[in-house]
């Protein structure tokens, strides 16, 4: 196991990444990504607006059972392109052995756009 104090972060650091709880409005194929993902439109209310991600969630979720699912995405990184499709924000998510992600999500109805501290 890695040393923690090679791993540690400067608090200013992490307050530097913008964490927001977000609604998926929309989830589709998206055939040209080299791995299996989906190109998802995620409500993060309206100062932030709705941003697009490209997902590798297709191993736990279906299209029509991410709709409406609240998550966690960092909404300050710059867009990246990824294939035809730009990335506008990254969702969150716990990433197993055989690269099968779980989201982060809020368990209880959260208002879109707040920030996670």
């Amino acid at each position: 196991m890695e040393n923690t104090k090679e791993r540690l972060l400067a608090w200013s650091t992490f307050e530097q990444v913008d964490i927001r709880i977000g609604t998926i409005l929309e989830a589709t194929d998206f055939p040209a990504a080299r791995k299996p993902a989906y190109q998802l439109v995620i409500d993060f209310g309206p100062d932030i607006g709705l941003l697009k991600s490209s997902a590798q969630i297709t191993k736990r979720y279906s299209k029509e059972g991410l709709l409406g699912k609240q998550i966690a995405a960092v909404v300050n990184f710059p867009p990246k392109q990824i294939g035809n499709f730009m990335s506008e924000c990254l969702v969150l998510g716990s990433v197993g052995a055989e690269n099968d992600i779980v989201l982060l999500t809020s368990d209880l109805k959260a208002e879109n756009g707040l920030r996670i501290a």
